[in-house]
């Protein structure tokens, strides 16, 4: 039988993505690609601004005419994250220090957002690997601002989105 052209009504097949292994061992779901990334960062920053306590602190920090290029950022981060892509190469906390009275409030909603928004869009599998991450980030600022501000890092616990 003849192999089918591009010119047939079938597709040609899309190549597999390449098997993805966290530094931690964790395998990434081979449902989790580029466009899932995608979705999950403008579903989330498009909730991330409609929120009236965070919203108003992004909208101070990200001129309007910047939100196109911060959401490529922010794809760029979370595919380097998940998908080893190396496609964010950047330095978040000194902007994140900048920001007046960033506390865990802020954080608390962030992660709450984050973990609806990939519950929303991702298969379970997909969205606990974002929570993880989420989660993970969350953290890690929180220390890095703890540290800023002269404050006891010993004190500041993870945060789990599941609580919130």
């Amino acid at each position: 039988m003849p192999q089918q052209s591009a010119t047939d009504d079938e597709p040609e097949p899309i190549p597999a993505r390449r098997r993805v292994v966290l530094s931690d061992g964790t395998v990434v779901p081979v449902s989790l690609d580029e466009a899932k990334v995608r979705e999950v960062v403008y579903t989330f920053y498009r909730a991330v601004r409609a929120d009236p306590v965070i919203g108003p602190i992004f909208e101070d920090a990200i001129a309007p005419d910047d939100w196109p290029r911060h959401l490529g950022v922010m794809v760029g981060f979370w595919s380097s994250m998940l998908l080893g892509t190396r496609t964010y190469d950047g330095r978040p906390m000194p902007k994140h220090i900048q920001l007046p009275g960033l506390d865990d409030v802020h954080f608390a909603i962030w992660l709450k957002l984050f973990r609806d928004t990939v519950a929303e869009v991702c298969e379970p599998e997909v969205a606990a690997l974002f929570v993880d991450r989420a989660e993970r980030v969350a953290h890690s600022f929180r220390l890095g601002l703890a540290y800023f501000r002269g404050r006891d890092t010993t004190t500041v616990e993870r945060m789990e989105a599941a609580k919130l």
